[in-house]
């Protein structure tokens, strides 16, 4: 069969895109010059929204398998994806470097002709954050966040919170890690310490637990409660509203440690990436709040929002994977770090 031949303007349906801004300035025969970079960057937005979609949905059906080899192509896919997310995030924080293009007096053109339109309206957007792992009891004004959206919009969100988020199957894949559960790893370990475990049996993690305490200033004494509260089994993290399990943290620190061995480079690039989507969703949340601010001042926002305040607001709470962020406080100098036995180097691939 002949294939047919494709057209660039069909194949991007440009005649939809390209007829897709209507301003609503000219409806009212008042043209704002400023509204059509308004609607084109807020499209650009939602297409973007779309593509991190996809991209989210793509890593959590391959973390859902229940078996993934570390150094596997899959695994190198996951980071791949993930770090185009952090660069697509990075486009959206740029973006806002054109929008401020726009002037206070231009935006005045046609602010009011919006009501009550407004971004906070971007479904996809909070689809985005739901998958990731934001909680609705994570959320800043709770009773607003969905209040302005329409109905079809809510029970998709809703579906999505009921649904596994992207940080529980990272939970899942990090308690598999057979660092600590499998006493063969540390056969031939040579303990430094007697100091008893706080978050597991072996001698290892008894060893790390007091190089750390011993490395803690006096005014961090009360990171050692916190540690433990972080790594000890006997720890809560359900009521204490954590999504990673202690089994995971200790996997997830591991990790961070001892990342220049050859099994464990995949699977750092795979925590620092989710660090940097945190630090790059931080950042647009607070380029958008600055230039809302520049923008209307301390007026409300279209949709009732109270403007920079509740974008403040968000900017401090929604982190998704504060946790994994956390978990820098707990580490120790290279120097001081317990040599592995030779079981677990030759696991994670320097010794043959």
């Amino acid at each position: 069969m002949q294939q047919k031949q494709v057209h660039y303007s069909d194949y991007l349906q440009l005649d939809k895109i390209l007829n897709a801004q209507v301003l609503e300035s000219d409806l009212l025969q008042q043209h704002a010059h400023d509204e059509m970079l308004f609607i084109v960057i807020h499209q650009a937005y939602e297409l973007w929204f779309k593509q991190l979609l996809y991209e989210v949905d793509s890593v959590a059906a391959i973390m859902q398998k229940p078996a993934l080899n570390d150094n596997s192509p899959e695994l190198q896919t996951v980071v791949h994806r993930l770090n185009r997310t952090v660069t697509i995030l990075k486009v959206l924080v740029h973006q806002i470097d054109i929008m401020e293009t726009m002037t206070p007096m231009d935006f005045l053109d046609f602010r009011d002709m919006l009501r009550p339109a407004s971004g906070f309206q971007s479904w996809q957007f909070k689809l985005v954050e739901a998958k990731l792992g934001l909680k609705y009891q994570q959320r800043h004004a709770q009773e607003y966040y969905i209040s302005q959206l329409r109905q079809e919009h809510i029970d998709i969100i809703r579906r999505v919170e009921s649904e596994k988020s992207f940080i529980e199957l990272l939970n899942a894949w990090l308690e598999r890690m057979p660092f600590f559960e499998e006493g063969e790893n540390w056969k031939h370990y040579k303990p430094v310490s007697g100091a008893p475990a706080a978050g597991g049996n072996d001698p290892f993690w008894a060893d790390y637990r007091a190089i750390y305490s011993g490395g803690l200033a006096e005014a961090e004494q009360s990171n050692q409660q916190y540690f433990d509260t972080v790594f000890s089994d006997g720890s809560s993290p359900a009521q204490e509203g954590r999504q990673l399990s202690p089994r995971a943290c200790r996997a997830a620190l591991f990790i961070m440690l001892y990342r220049g061995y050859p099994i464990l480079q995949l699977p750092f690039q795979l925590l620092n990436s989710l660090l940097e989507i945190d630090e790059q969703l931080s950042t647009w949340r607070y380029r958008h709040m600055s230039m809302v601010h520049r923008m209307i001042g301390t007026r409300i926002g279209t949709g009732g929002s109270t403007g920079r305040d509740y974008l403040k607001g968000a900017l401090d709470k929604h982190y998704i994977f504060a946790e994994i962020a956390r978990l820098t406080s707990f580490l120790i100098e290279r120097r001081k770090l317990p040599v592995l036995s030779p079981e677990m180097e030759k696991r994670l691939g320097f010794v043959g």
